[in-house]
């Protein structure tokens, strides 16, 4: 039975990947990707590495760049010299100082909150 570490994929620095990335194991990105990514382990992009496309995975650590959306079922960390543009929907978000950050972000349940039922006004007698 193969270990954690062994399920790693390992794209690296003079490597570019123009397609999607889909799978179940956790991906290190040193390199380039043009394309989605779809995975449902974690997602590291490293200082060197760079993504243009969406992104679905459990949790991400950007350390590189980023161009486009990306969608964190649990939780996403941009570090001091990351760049990401875009937006984001994740459970839990952490931005390190020195980020930079340009676009949206939805955090926590994805469910619209209940609007409060309309109760009849009172009477009030003076």
């Amino acid at each position: 039975m193969a270990t954690k570490e062994q399920e790693i994929t390992q794209i690296g620095h003079s490597v570019t990947i123009k397609g999607d990335i889909i799978g179940k194991s956790d991906v290190r990105v040193a390199g380039n990707v043009n394309g989605s990514i779809a995975i449902e382990g974690e997602l590291i992009i490293e200082r060197q590495g760079y993504v243009e496309g969406e992104i679905k995975t459990n949790s991400a650590v950007v350390a590189g760049s980023v161009k486009g959306n990306i969608d964190c079922s649990e939780k996403l960390i941009l570090e001091s010299n990351s760049q990401f543009v875009g937006n984001i929907k994740t459970k839990l978000l952490i931005i390190q100082e020195g980020a930079v950050f340009q676009g949206n972000c939805q955090m926590g349940a994805t469910s619209q909150p209940k609007q409060q039922e309309k109760q009849p006004a009172k009477e009030i007698n003076l």
